[in-house]
């Protein structure tokens, strides 16, 4: 009988041992051959045992820098591929006031084979990432390159001390590329976190609406068939005259009638649920760990908002807010723009719900009460750069302006202000907003105005 672990045949273990004892050899062997002075080794172990300490990529950069300055004296510059800009930049340095940090490397720096010196007195090392885990970076390399390690002033090193540099600069490649894994996980994590709270306020919560829908489905259903089985009662005993007949067709036409809103509800919020759906279940989200975007030329008025106005146009109405739909008036093709309609759709939606919220009744300038929400556009000339127009979409609702010192953590993930404690939310609706507008190259904000509150969005024309 051959026993397993973990689903894995006990075979597979011994062999595993056999090889790992193998290498252990063949390294021990590459060790007699560097031969390694114990300033050398102290080194090396000195980089592995801080490598492991400290947590944070910028120490693990300065790090990478100092050992070169702390034991052998000489300074040091790491150029790293900057996962946010997909560049090479300069990252950490030992020398003051000369090189601008996150400048681009110079032009005698370049992938090399070997370490080779440069006109400026220095030794260059490529510092390479780990072949087979290339392809689970953040960013896309050109022959495995991660950076480069600078060493200086140094002419002519003898070979064995090369080498180490050499070695040296290959464990600062295996120590970045295990950092940039992590934090690339650890991000992944976030965001999973945080689309689940997407998926749970935009699609889980306003669902609970169908129970709505469907008990007044089947309330009208029900009082279908107790007609029914009333007009079969007085039908088979010759109880049902002309007025009768004129009555129950009349009750017949109002429950159909309201069959068929109640069907319209439901199409309508099926068809919105469908659209969050899969904008919020994309397989490239996941792959991604980032909102990613599918983006198509749609009318905002039309595509966008009107759809999301009419859900929310009953909840407006129970609490006695009125809609002033300012989009009426502005020819359709002004509104044509590029976005990624599902997420946009929850934007307004996000924004109609804290509207339904937080909307209050405020006094007019000639005494009369006000209690309302309107919507629209504006171009913003220049907005994004010079030739680069901005369009500021927006909803505004009447009541108190919000408190100063909430203002500026708006739009933090989890926040909510004080004034808002008797609510029901997660603070999570503006962070998605947030989100969604900046991956579309946009700013989303908030601003106190005449009579209530203005959040708005402003996007590349």
């Amino acid at each position: 009988m051959i026993l397993s672990i973990y689903g894995l045949p006990r075979q597979y273990f011994m062999e595993n041992i056999k090889h790992i004892l193998e290498r252990i050899e063949s390294k021990k062997e590459d060790y007699e051959v560097y031969d390694f002075t114990p300033e050398e080794n102290n080194a090396i172990m000195t980089f592995f045992d801080l490598a492991q300490e400290f947590d944070g990529i910028e120490d693990l950069y300065a790090l990478c820098v100092a050992i070169p300055r702390s034991f052998f004296d000489l300074d040091a510059r790491l150029y790293i591929v900057d996962p946010k800009l997909n560049s090479l930049i300069l990252i950490a340095k030992t020398e003051e006031g000369k090189d601008v940090l996150f400048s681009p490397p110079p032009d005698d720096i370049r992938p090399g084979s070997r370490p080779y010196y440069t006109a400026r007195n220095s030794l260059v090392m490529t510092i390479r990432g780990k072949e087979p885990l290339i392809e689970q970076l953040p960013f896309e390399t050109k022959d495995d390159v991660l950076g480069f390690l600078e060493i200086y002033p140094v002419k002519d090193l003898d070979e064995h001390r090369v080498l180490f540099f050499q070695k040296y600069a290959n464990r600062i490649g295996f120590n970045i590329h295990n950092k940039f894994l992590v934090e690339k996980n650890i991000e992944h994590l976030k965001f999973i976190r945080s689309l689940v709270a997407d998926i749970e306020h935009n699609i889980i919560v306003p669902n609970m609406v169908y129970r709505l829908f469907l008990r007044g489905l089947r309330r009208k259903i029900m009082k279908n068939i107790e007609m029914e089985k009333v007009f079969a009662e007085k039908s088979s005993g010759g109880l049902c005259d002309e007025a009768c007949m004129k009555n129950f067709l009349k009750e017949m036409t109002d429950i159909n009638q309201g069959l068929n809103s109640e069907l319209e509800n439901i199409e309508k919020h099926y068809k919105n649920m469908s659209l969050f759906i899969e904008t919020l279940f994309r397989k490239s989200h996941f792959d991604q760990g980032r909102l990613t975007l599918r983006t198509k030329p749609c009318n905002i008025k039309i595509d966008v908002v009107q759809p999301q106005i009419e859900r929310y146009i009953e909840q407006f109405r129970k609490m006695g807010i009125s809609v002033n739909d300012r989009l009426s008036g502005i020819p359709e093709a002004e509104i044509i723009t590029v976005v990624d309609v599902g997420l946009i759709a929850q934007v307004y939606a996000n924004l109609f719900s804290n509207a339904v919220k937080y909307t209050q009744s405020v006094t007019g300038d000639s005494g009369e009460t006000l209690k309302y929400i309107s919507y629209g556009h504006e171009i913003k000339k220049d907005f994004f750069g010079e030739g680069r127009d901005g369009v500021k979409f927006n909803v505004f609702s009447t009541g108190p302006h919000i408190p100063l010192e909430d203002r500026e953590k708006l739009f933090e993930e989890g926040y909510r202000g004080n004034n808002v404690a008797t609510q029901p939310g997660t603070g999570h609706g503006l962070s998605f907003i947030k989100n969604a507008v900046e991956i579309h190259g946009g700013v989303a904000g908030y601003e106190p105005t005449h009579y209530g509150n203005n959040f708005y969005f402003i996007l590349p024309k």
